[in-house]
């Protein structure tokens, strides 16, 4: 990485730092690196920025670690050496399966910041989740949206708290046992204070994707670009102390090199775990249904530690709410959710309707474990990707949200909770923005209007993301998790985590010892791991379930009225039961 005050800006035909009202005229040097001869050499509180080209309006520094007065305005140089690091006795157990908390944190607390969220982590140890992981920090314009927006990739927001902060709550959270896993974003840019493009070839113009332009990680003079990329992710393990990354949308990112950049990343990840002396992993976002993400470097693969894999979302979704719209369509069978948990991914070659054509490709077992494999019943998008931002508690019953839980945390992936599903929290996670530019505001709330008005939706029935009534509604109600049918599920979560934590079968990172027993006319499933059997009942009937019931030790259940016979146990509507089969 670039000493302070010096720039890549190949494409600058002048520059100038400002730096606490001075100016200082910069000078060209190898490979488009600009430095300033005369710049100051006291660093430890500067507010700068670089005027370019003749401007005079400076514009930030692109690897900026503060923003103070927000994306448009001056950079502040920060000493992340300056913390002092309480959390020498953390150890990191890697991505082992432990249970993942996904947390937004403007939403997270009535107060929306780093340090509040620090007071809640003791409920997070008391539910029993081994990660924390946080949606991207990285800085944006305006006060409150998502997170993928960001536009200065080394700078934490503001209104969150900034790095000090950040810092803050990592060490708080290793010190209470916690790991820390930093959503990040590469594929894109936000459509405000993106002023990358002055210094250089950072987005490969005409090539984009959903989002905007794609980043140039392959065009001329990329070698930087990638760079600049790289730097990133190992700031955030060395100055930040993070235990590992999950990287946004990998499918967007083009990259035509013979090492793909998530080849680079995992390489770099694996060079700076044995720098520091622990372990560091990757997660990737992707919708490819592809093992290559995470098999190993030697055998042809990008050795990621892990991905997310929406077919088991799905084919939850789908068996608990009855919804078979889009995608959700060929999950609409109890079969469909048992290949999930058996083979990994549904579409392993198989025909998506939705796609209109063949999708995925097998795992292999003898390469891939399924804790490899980070699943949810609920996450950041397929909350806030449906036009009123509803959670499954809007429309399951108590039984159900039970059975949500149970396949989640019992499975054989690794599982992640979105905050507030562990007690049934009601309040919505809609899509909400700030931009603070009208005709953005307006474009933005316009066409998320749009969007759902072609899906058939009524425009009363979805949120404008500007309003900051929508960004207020999603925010936690923390005491609903101490009251009626929430504390309960609270409380069968907790249950759960701790059988997930307590019985090694149930942590198996092999696929060859899991098993599936279905019945789809009854919609029954049984899941086999070990001397485990989760068995429940997706039904509306009662049910009859050909496993050993009366010699078998109850772990839990949590519906009344289950009956235990010599060779069979009966369920009622939406019961979980949960079995010791030793004794069978």
């Amino acid at each position: 990485m670039s000493s302070l005050f010096e720039v890549w800006a190949p494409r600058a035909t002048s520059l100038t730092l400002v730096a606490d009202g001075a100016r200082y005229p910069m000078t060209q040097g190898g490979g488009g690196w600009w430095h300033a001869p005369d710049a100051p050499t006291d660093t430890g509180d500067v507010s700068y920025g670089y005027l370019v080209d003749g401007s005079e309006t400076p514009v930030p520094d692109p690897r900026s670690r503060r923003q103070p007065d927000g994306v448009h305005g001056l950079s502040r140089t920060f000493d992340p050496a300056a913390h002092q690091w309480q959390d020498g006795s953390w150890q990191s157990p890697g991505m082992n399966g432990g249970v993942i908390y996904e947390m937004h944190l403007g939403t997270f607390t009535p107060e929306g910041t780093l340090d509040a969220a620090i007071g809640k982590l003791g409920h997070l140890v008391d539910l029993g989740v081994q990660y924390v992981e946080l949606l991207p920090v990285n800085a944006f314009n305006g006060t409150h949206n998502w997170g993928y927006d960001g536009v200065l990739w080394y700078a934490v927001q503001e209104t969150y708290g900034g790095p000090a902060a950040y810092q803050r709550f990592v060490d708080a959270a290793h010190q209470a046992g916690l790991g820390v896993i930093q959503d990040v974003v590469h594929n894109h840019l936000g459509p405000s204070g993106n002023y990358l493009g002055l210094f250089g070839p950072y987005l490969t113009e005409g090539l984009s994707n959903t989002w905007g332009d794609s980043l140039n990680l392959d065009g001329p003079q990329s070698d930087e670009v990638r760079n600049y990329v790289v730097d990133n992710l190992l700031m955030w393990f060395r100055d930040y102390h993070v235990d590992g990354l999950r990287l946004d949308a990998v499918h967007a990112l083009h990259d035509e090199r013979a090492v793909h950049i998530l080849e680079e990343f995992s390489a770099r990840t694996d060079e700076c775990a044995a720098e520091l002396g622990k372990p560091l992993f990757l997660i990737a976002e992707s919708d490819l249904n592809d093992p290559r993400l995470i098999r190993g470097r030697d055998v042809g693969g990008y050795g990621l530690a892990g991905q997310w894999s929406d077919d088991f979302h799905h084919a939850v979704h789908v068996n608990l709410t009855g919804e078979t719209e889009g995608y959700y369509l060929d999950f609409d069978s109890v079969g469909a959710l048992a290949k999930v948990l058996e083979k990994g991914f549904f579409h392993n070659g198989t025909y998506s309707s939705f796609r209109e054509r063949h999708h995925g490709r097998a795992i292999d077992p003898a390469e891939i474990s399924p804790l490899q494999l980070v699943v949810a019943t609920q996450n950041h998008d397929q909350i806030g990707n449906r036009a009123a931002g509803d959670r499954i508690s809007a429309t399951l019953n108590p039984a159900q949200l039970a059975q949500a839980a149970v396949l989640n945390i019992l499975g054989p992936f690794t599982p992640m909770l979105f905050m507030g599903e562990e007690y049934g929290a009601s309040t919505p996670w809609p899509f909400f923005t700030s931009h603070p530019e009208p005709e953005l505001g307006k474009a933005t709330a316009e066409g998320r209007l749009r969007e759902f008005e072609r899906m058939g939706w009524r425009p009363e029935d979805v949120p404008n993301p500007q309003d900051p009534a929508t960004f207020a509604s999603a925010k936690l109600d923390w005491a609903e998790a101490e009251q009626g049918h929430h504390a309960e599920l609270l409380s069968t979560y907790r249950e759960l985590i701790r059988l997930r934590r307590s019985r090694p079968e149930l942590r198996d990172p092999d696929f060859r010892s899991v098993s599936v027993d279905y019945d789809e006319a009854d919609r029954w499933i049984v899941l086999h791991r070990g001397t485990t059997a989760v068995v429940l009942n997706l039904g509306d009937a009662m049910v009859t379930v050909p496993v050993a019931g009366s010699t078998a030790e109850v772990l839990l259940s949590t519906v009344d009225g289950v009956g235990l016979l010599e060779d069979s146990v009966q369920l009622p509507a939406h019961a979980s039961l949960v079995l010791d089969l030793n004794g069978a």
